[in-house]
């Protein structure tokens, strides 16, 4: 790999992305790439926006995505993925799961939720995978491993050997929990290649 890759994971506090990303980063390390991550975990606790930068490569220099150059956004929240649209370059991918947690602002009456969030994204020559993540989480039977089921399916565009997947697994998660989330993970993985007809991401020249 010798350009950096790019993900930007998005979504509302509690839904396991900062988890997630540490996976990511682990994975990459493992297969012997140069690792930079940046999280804004924002007023999480009360369902506040949450995001985090990972940059993976022969050498990485800085740990922020700009706007315009993330290759895969993966966004555990149907709106956020509207909000941080503009980081993806041209046919970057969008994995979302489709979920709709509405911010105060929608709660309140102030504001309105949009119902076309993916063709919004397709319009601006985005390519969007559409992943139900809270249905795998409830097929293995644990709503927590929400964001293993979500890096399953954008594992598939990350070039990342799965090797490395099983052992970034195995260091972030408690070792009663470690089955289920690879099942999550694995169901999740299988999702991707059905809801797509392009070839997996690579970063851009």
């Amino acid at each position: 790999m010798s350009k950096t890759f790019n993900i930007l994971l998005v979504g509302v506090g509690g839904q396991g992305i900062v988890l997630a990303s540490e996976i990511i980063a682990r994975a990459a390390l493992e297969d012997g790439l140069d690792v930079k991550k940046s999280e804004i975990h924002g007023m999480s606790q009360r369902g506040g926006s949450v995001t985090s930068h990972v940059r993976f490569g022969e050498q990485v220099f800085s740990p922020v995505i700009p706007k315009g150059q993330a290759d895969v956004l993966l966004a555990f929240e149907r709106l956020e993925a509207l909000r941080f649209a503009p980081y993806l370059r041209t046919q970057g991918m969008a994995v979302i799961n489709q979920q709709a947690i509405p911010p105060a602002t929608v709660l309140a009456g102030a504001a309105h939720y949009p119902e076309n969030i993916e063709e919004l994204m397709e319009q601006r020559g985005l390519r969007v995978v559409r992943v139900d993540g809270v249905s795998v989480a409830k097929e293995v039977g644990n709503p927590l491993t929400l964001n293993m089921a979500l890096l399953g399916a954008a594992s598939v565009f990350l070039s990342l050997s799965e090797r490395a997947w099983e052992v970034a697994m195995a260091q972030h998660i408690k070792p009663a929990f470690l089955d289920v989330n690879r099942k999550a993970f694995r169901l999740g993985r299988d999702l991707a290649p059905t809801s797509l007809t392009t070839a997996p991401v690579s970063p851009e020249s």
